[in-house]
């Protein structure tokens, strides 16, 4: 028995589940971690621990609502599977539009296959929620890396950007926006009391305030791609939102939800309709969505054939209390479970094998061309110039996708960049004798100031020695 409730056996073992949560917390460093279990379609256990504000001393509840960041992408593609379902799109139709290659169609964008690359912004408002952005703070304008990489329907590219295109084709169909579909269409149904979406939570229920790992408050993020990020919740709507979401959907769309290619690295794991989704040996389906931005580490994960949905959410940027409780439940659970859930766009890394050689180019940055050489030197090992800084070398890498990648300390010199974008990586692909592929600004956690803006930008370099 759990809180009062007659639960499955292997629900019994979730009784240590204090004990875990409260030596994590003190492990990690994370102010509080949210948890919720739902059985059947209710609500079976809500538990929250550490806190929710920690200068004000409020302790996390199971009401408090917490960021979701990418977890937010489940509750779009759910709109955008209602809005089939309601003979407002087609999912296999091109989107109507310009677009840099073959114009994708929205089930291929709910697949993250629709040419986009990885992207995000991040600008923040000092002070209170509803205060004007503060001179230096400005947008970045999301269409000046509105750019297909590749053809749509291919490789499996993780793309807040894919996601922006079918809020746009939402708002287009509907005549509304996508915060008002969200909450007439799934919120209301399913009962998700505590669900908003906003840049900052608009109440009137409380909601945990967002921390680096090193415990400094993060204030309000905006973002040029909100259906893709600005989701709230409880941990119990989460929950229930896994449970219960599918039940909105006509039986074919609903079984499409799972209907998931595979993605390249991530062993059995396949991402479909805004869900990772992993097939077991005897054919069952686990599906999940992660998500992570400053201040903010979520998980919701459903269990189809056990009929249990688990949440977990965080208020810090760093996921490992996240994980780690997340592993915990798993484990009482349904043991099947793949740790790559957490992290599946993650490609792991190969020995760079290119052979020494040295090419140069460009980066093609909004407005402006940056100048960039590559040399490859034995031993692994890369010599990068980048516009005007002094050269630098760097351990380099290949993966089942790219034959260079590297990350250099060295700053794209375009407005967007210096930002708050003061790194560069490099993923480069071999084809006949030059390297293609993209240079992308970002920063590498936050530490050190708040996390950054994550930006792409092809690059075509040229076999010079």
């Amino acid at each position: 028995m759990l809180n009062g409730l007659e639960l499955p056996d292997s629900l019994e073992s979730l009784e240590s589940l204090d004990e875990v949560c409260g030596r994590v917390l003190a492990e990690t460093g994370c102010p509080s971690v949210s948890v919720a279990v739902a059985a059947g379609e209710e609500l079976v256990l809500a538990r929250a621990y550490g806190w929710a504000n920690v200068a004000a001393g409020r302790a996390a509840t199971p009401g408090t609502a917490y960021g979701l960041a990418s977890t937010t992408k489940a509750f779009t593609a759910l709109a955008v599977c209602l809005a089939a379902d309601r003979g407002l799109l087609d999912l296999d139709a091109p989107l109507p539009g310009r677009f840099e290659r073959t114009a994708p169609t929205a089930r291929q964008l709910l697949w993250h296959r629709g040419g986009f690359p990885g992207y995000y912004d991040f600008r923040y408002t000092p002070g209170s929620p509803d205060a004007a952005p503060a001179p230096g703070y400005g947008p970045i304008d999301i269409d000046r890396y509105r750019r297909q990489l590749h053809e749509p329907g291919g490789e499996f590219e993780y793309a807040n950007l894919g996601y922006h295109e079918l809020a746009r084709l939402l708002t287009a169909v509907t005549g509304r926006e996508v915060g008002a579909l969200l909450r007439e269409w799934i919120a209301e149904p399913l009962g998700l009391d505590g669900f908003a979406f906003a840049a900052a939570h608009p109440g009137p229920g409380p909601a945990a305030v967002r921390y680096t790992p090193d415990g400094r408050v993060y204030p309000t993020c905006h973002t040029g791609h909100p259906a893709a990020t600005s989701g709230w919740a409880t941990a119990g709507d989460v929950a229930l939102f896994a449970r219960r979401s599918l039940g909105l959907l006509t039986p074919g769309t609903a079984a499409a939800v799972h209907d998931a290619p595979a993605i390249l690295g991530a062993g059995g794991l396949g991402y479909g309709l805004g869900r990772v989704v992993q097939r077991t040996a005897d054919g069952a389906v686990i599906s999940s969505h992660g998500g992570g931005m400053g201040g903010v580490a979520s998980m919701m994960v459903d269990l189809p054939g056990w009929g249990l949905s688990v949440a977990v959410l965080a208020n810090s940027t760093d996921k490992s209390a996240r994980d780690a409780v997340v592993t915990h439940l798993m484990g009482a659970l349904a043991p099947e479970f793949d740790p790559r859930h957490c992290a599946p766009g993650v490609e792991p890394d190969l020995p760079l094998t290119l052979a020494p050689g040295t090419w140069s180019g460009q980066v093609s940055a909004p407005g402006a061309t940056v100048p960039l050489t590559v040399a490859v030197l034995p031993e692994g090992r890369v010599e990068v110039r980048l516009a005007d800084h002094p050269p630098v070398t760097v351990p380099a890498a290949a993966s089942a996708r790219w034959d260079v990648r590297l990350v250099t300390p060295l700053q794209l010199p375009t407005p967007d960049a210096l930002f708050n974008s003061p790194a560069t990586g490099l993923e480069l692909r071999l084809r006949d004798g030059d390297l293609t592929g993209r240079a992308t600004a970002f920063k590498g956690g936050d530490r050190d100031g708040l996390l950054g803006p994550y930006l792409p930008h092809p690059c075509e370099l040229r076999r010079v020695a």
